[in-house]
């Protein structure tokens, strides 16, 4: 993509660029590579089968522990080995008070690095891999690499990654092992070492190294996996009897239908060893738990199902760190180690409870806040924002059911003396601290996530203020109506709609006839378009086919998006317009340039925007997301509320100063670590390599970016903000325009005010002033309307009064008064109430037009002294219209939709309260 940047934008491209593949968009074949394909007993029982560690480009200083490892085997120097030997036997001998979680991390990193594998930091929880929502497994930074879609960085690497899961979020707190937010240590070698090098190092990791009792680890194997079989018993030395061969759904990772894939073998830790090894069964979680799984990726999986040898053989590797800290610490669950409990102590003393005395329903949700927390403080930290769609929606979901647990077990007020403030800032401060050696920049951003917890939480609680108190009122309805029979869900009718929604979704035919007309995806592996990327659209232009013998052109295609797939694949989408495609031709390939331009201002009228915003509402706002297109730029951003005029004006008056000084750009490719040093700006949740592409307005802006800029800001031409608007909790939104855009959008609104000005019959800069006067003429002339009608609706009323009814001394008026408006129908209702004596009764409705309905219902304080009260009443009236309503016991209004059932409702209305009064009386 950032090729692309470099070309010429009416260069095309001729004999190098062969077509790959073609087929029609809509009905293109996609063959998706998954992660996983096979269930294991890592983490989640139901969860796919991810293995290892993820971590992301970077450097990091590697402890020396006196050993170096040379064809895959350990060989200690003997200069040191006599200080490996003693720390060995330093940890074989410690307590479990020694084995924090920050030192388990820093040992498992330090050996492999000692190995000549490579610490990698850990990345981002919001992956860059479209078939993932989230960062589940240690490994998916690196499914480039074992895809074949990459080369290898370096041969062999050692991660600690942050991971999250929520398939399994209503087991949290109920079983020993079950985490939304966990971390997972991972060795992996790419075409380095491999099956005998992977076995015996996690046997000296956990033996020496952790100092695990030999007699407590069990091992399970591939069931055809003799290799890892023998290795394990002859090599090793464990007993036959503690090596379990396990099946293909247990024990064998595949990567999808077809692909890389290999038998797996797990290390188990035994609580109970005294029951013996006759009959055990390793899936028995309160005896066993699984704590380190190797994967040894040896075969590829061809269409048919068979296997064939991989050139390159890789492991993947996972430790859990938390079921790691569980055995060491000997602690009876994940929740109770170190890298968790503080959390809960903080909640528990903000309940005034005690959790080593607390029940088992205490504790466990003592336990969900624990999970929780650290999942939203890492998530928010990660640029996940609180919403209602995506990402966003897994952390508000997250947050609230702290909000409710928290809630459930007696928390109130944010443990500083306030009552009604929020809780989750004191808890995250807590989960902050424990993130040093797992994340330092949760640190940092200390601030942001304090500050959207605290939004988060007090806007949750004024919605489930109000949702509990309309609850109670619906089931109070449904109770009374339901007797005995109860309230009921209707689950079945719920499940049936959303099976039928996944059901929607088909496969494609891969089988199709191009011709003119016909939309199409044209695959390439280069190309001079730009590929959709980092907000920024992909270009548009043409494609021309060319025939082989004669090179004369044989199809045309125009292009309309241009997208990259795994592996530096283009596809180009687009319509045929003349001809017919085949695979294999070749094409030049020329891009629009005026479009291209459009898009060139517009990504750096987006840096120039970014750096006006941190410039004037504070530097800790930072990008949520982006569209940069040809004739508009969208721009999102962190802030908990809306920009004012005059800081809207500001950021305009900052960018066009910046575009009118005519300042070239700066583009360089740079190391990551010096990019960032050098104070260039990172987007939250991208995945960046170790050289990365830097564009740079000097005195202004420095970002990470591979998309397309111009070359000088006066380019630009001029910038200008169509709209300021919130699109989810904490997230706003910024639309503009500039270069040509900008040009139109100042001439269309040029033309408009002179069109208004001539309207008016006054200048520009009187229009202002011409409109509030005619406002507030239209305003005054409205309130004599209403006037004038509400006097007529009174007129109509005191004809009305005789035409009461007494019912056991009260008097009561049903009526329809036809067109009234609502203000009128209730200056008549408080006119006729007032008339007649106490006890009175007065509902009255009209259809005003619009297919509206209005109705109102006053009581005198003789009838609300029944029991009887307007509120429910009307709105029990206005279900018949097609609508609601209600207001206080002596008076209350009520609309509809349904004009023709009014006289109908009018005759039920007068039934009712007729039995309502005579049921009072007697």
């Amino acid at each position: 993509m950032e090729a692309a940047a470099l070309l010429s934008p009416t260069a095309t491209s001729r004999s190098p660029l062969p077509l790959l593949s073609t087929a029609p968009a809509a009905h293109r074949l996609h063959v998706l590579l998954p992660l996983s394909g096979r269930r294991r007993r890592l983490c989640l029982r139901s969860s796919p089968r991810p293995r290892g560690s993820l971590g992301c480009a970077g450097d990091s200083v590697v402890r020396s522990m006196g050993s170096s490892r040379e064809r895959g085997v350990l060989v200690k120097t003997s200069s040191s080995s006599a200080s490996v030997e003693s720390a060995t036997q330093e940890v074989g001998a410690a307590s479990s008070g020694e084995w924090s979680g920050d030192a388990i991390r820093r040992r498992f990193l330090d050996f492999y690095a000692a190995r000549g594998h490579k610490i990698l930091p850990s990345s981002s929880l919001v992956p860059d891999d479209p078939t993932v929502f989230l960062t589940i497994a240690g490994m998916l930074q690196f499914k480039p690499i074992f895809l074949g879609k990459e080369p290898r960085r370096v041969p062999c690497a050692t991660t600690s990654q942050k991971c999250i899961r929520t398939n399994d979020i209503e087991n949290v707190g109920r079983t020993s092992r079950h985490q939304t937010f966990f971390e997972m240590l991972g060795n992996f070698s790419f075409g380095d070492y491999f099956k005998k090098e992977a076995i015996t190092w996690a046997w000296e990791l956990t033996t020496k190294e952790f100092g695990l009792p030999p007699e407590r680890l069990w091992i399970s194997v591939f069931q055809d996996d003799d290799e890892a079989f023998s290795i394990w018993h002859n090599e090793v030395g464990v007993p036959k009897e503690r090596i379990k061969r396990l099946g293909e759904d247990d024990n064998f990772w595949t990567s999808g239908a077809t692909g890389p894939c290999g038998p797996c073998s797990e290390i188990y830790y035994d609580f109970y060893p005294e029951r013996g090894s006759s009959d055990a069964d390793l899936g028995d979680d309160s005896r066993f738990i699984e704590f380190y799984n190797l994967v040894f990726m040896q075969y590829n999986k061809k269409d048919d199902g068979s296997l064939e040898p991989l050139k390159q053989k890789n492991i993947d590797t996972g430790m859990g760190l938390e079921r790691m800290a569980r055995i060491l610490q000997k602690v009876p669950n994940n929740y109770e180690t170190d890298l968790i409990f503080p959390i809960i102590e903080k909640a528990a003393s903000m309940a005034l409870v005690s959790y080593t005395t607390a029940d088992d329903a205490m504790k466990t949700n003592l336990k969900i806040i624990g999970d929780h927390m650290r999942a939203v403080v890492y998530l928010i930290s990660d640029g996940v924002i609180p919403s209602n769609i995506g990402r966003g929606y897994v952390v508000r979901r997250l947050i609230r059911r702290v909000v409710r647990t928290g809630r459930l077990i007696g928390i109130r007020g944010d443990g500083h003396g306030n009552s009604e403030g929020a809780f989750l800032p004191s808890l995250a401060e807590v989960a902050i601290s424990l993130s040093t050696e797992i994340d330092p920049d949760v640190e940092s951003r200390r601030k942001s996530i304090l500050g959207e917890l605290q939004r988060e939480e007090l806007r949750f609680v004024q919605t489930l203020e109000r949702g509990e108190k309309l609850l109670d009122e619906l089931l109070d309805e449904a109770l009374s109506s339901a007797g005995e029979r109860g309230v009921i869900v209707d689950m079945k009718g719920f499940d049936m709609e959303m099976e039928n929604q996944r059901k929607q979704s088909q496969a494609a035919h891969n089988v199709v006839k191009l011709s003119v007309g016909n939309e199409t995806e044209i695959v390439k592996n280069r190309t001079p378009f730009y590929a959709e990327s980092g907000g920024q659209v992909g270009d548009n232009g043409f494609l021309y086919v060319y025939g082989e013998e004669d090179a004369k052109q044989k199809a045309v295609v125009e292009i309309n998006d241009v997208q990259k797939s795994l592996g530096n694949i283009f596809v180009h989408k687009g319509t045929i317009k003349q001809g017919s495609v085949e695979v294999g031709k070749e094409i030049d390939a020329a891009v629009d340039a005026k479009l291209r331009q459009g898009a060139k201002a517009h990504h750096t009228a987006t840096h120039l925007l970014q750096s006006a915003l941190k410039s004037v509402i504070g530097s800790e706002t930072s990008q949520a997301g982006s569209l940069v297109a040809f004739d508009r730029l969208r721009f999102d951003f962190n802030f908990h509320r809306p920009l004012s005029e005059e800081e809207l004006m500001k950021i305009e008056s900052l960018v066009n100063q910046w575009v009118s000084s005519a300042t070239h750009l700066e583009t360089k490719v740079m190391d990551l670590q010096d990019a960032k040093n050098a104070g260039a700006i990172a987007m939250f949740g991208e995945k960046y390599g170790e050289q990365v592409r830097v564009v740079e307005v000097p005195g202004v802006s420095m970002e990470l970016c591979g998309g397309t800029h111009v070359s000088n800001t006066a380019e630009i031409r001029g910038f200008k903000i169509i709209s300021e608007q919130g699109i989810a909790s904490g997230v706003r939104r910024i639309e503009a325009v500039a270069g040509d855009a900008f040009v139109e959008y100042v001439c269309a609104r040029d033309n408009y005010m002179r069109r208004l000005c001539s309207s008016l019959k006054v200048k520009a800069e009187d229009v202002n002033g011409r409109v509030e006067t005619i406002l507030e003429e239209l305003r005054t002339t409205r309130n004599e309307v209403s006037s004038l009608r509400s006097k007529i609706a009174v007129l109509k009323a005191a004809s009305l009064a005789n035409k009461a009814t007494t019912i056991d001394n009260t008097r009561v008026v049903v009526e329809n008064m036809g067109d009234v408006d609502a203000d009128g129908l209730k200056s008549a209702a408080e006119y006729l109430v007032d008339t007649l004596e106490d006890p009175a009764a007065v509902i009255l409705g009209s259809s005003p037009g619009d297919g509206k309905v209005s109705l109102v219902a006053a009581f005198s304080p003789g009838v609300v002294k029944m029991g009887i009260q307007a509120g429910k009443f009307v709105g029990g009236i206005a279900k018949l219209c097609g609508g609601g309503g209600g207001g206080k016991p002596n008076f209350a209004q009520a609309g509809g939709r349904k004009p023709e059932n009014l006289p109908g409702a009018l005759e039920k209305a007068r039934d009712e309260i007729v039995a309502a009064i005579s049921s009072k009386s007697s």
